[in-house]
């Protein structure tokens, strides 16, 4: 698929990739257990009877998603990137967002892992830098843009869809900056709440009738029931 944008003014964008979020929530909307750095619905969930039955179906499903995966480097911190063994070579061509996350071992973690890694930062001292590795791309830049990112990886890499997994402060930016295509969301059977804790759309807030435009509204794709309460929603992003 190939898709060409245009500006407000009606001028063609360059080509980026089709962009689907792929995220496991809570029935409220939580992507984290809690707000702290110990609490993390990858550990937590497996241990929560009611919860831990059903969750093998939403890593099963991720194995099926884009040869293309774009992360943060917070989350992949939290996921113990930087203490992890490395792991075997995949054919899953990585993108990751960080500016402090990543340490040395977690960007060599990347690089045996992915088929392309592509590390995306504003941090000209990124340890990154200093790792010499073939399959390691650093795309660099003074002020995050995140078109210019999918537009680079459409152009220079010939990514032509992509997953993305971030947290909610990017993926707000996402959403704000109209860069989703689809959303496909499985939803764990539980309530979480706390204002606080990561939401799947985190960010700023809009604050009067005339910004409704930068909302996302959604054409159901398909609604599906899994195994022990849990839910598959599939939207197209469609205004």
């Amino acid at each position: 698929i190939q898709l060409i944008y245009k500006d407000w003014g009606g001028n063609n964008m360059k080509k980026r990739p089709v962009t689907t979020l792929f995220m496991l929530s809570s029935v409220d909307g939580k992507i984290s257990t809690g707000n702290s750095d110990l609490l993390d619905v990858d550990s937590d969930y497996p241990a929560m009877d009611g919860v831990k039955e059903g969750l093998h179906q939403y890593y099963e499903i991720e194995q099926t998603t884009d040869l293309w995966s774009l992360n943060s480097g917070l989350v992949q911190a939290k996921l113990g990137v930087n203490q992890k063994e490395y792991p075997d070579k995949t054919p899953v061509s990585f993108v990751v967002i960080d500016n402090k996350n990543l340490t040395d071992h977690g960007v060599r973690y990347f690089c045996r892992r992915a088929k392309t890694f592509v590390l995306v930062t504003t941090n000209s001292q990124h340890p990154a830098f200093s790792v010499q590795k073939n399959n390691l791309h650093i795309f660099c830049q003074q002020k995050l843009d995140l078109r210019a990112v999918l537009e680079e990886l459409y152009a220079v890499y010939h990514c032509e869809r992509i997953t993305i997994q971030t947290g909610g402060m990017l993926n707000g930016l996402f959403l704000r900056e109209k860069l989703f295509d689809y959303i496909d969301i499985v939803v764990a059977p539980v309530l979480i709440g706390g204002k606080d804790t990561a939401t799947l759309i985190d960010g700023t807030s809009i604050t009067g009738r005339e910004e409704l435009g930068l909302l996302g509204v959604l054409k159901l794709v398909r609604c599906e029931v899994m195994e022990d309460s849990y839910l598959r929603l599939r939207y197209e992003v469609v205004g």
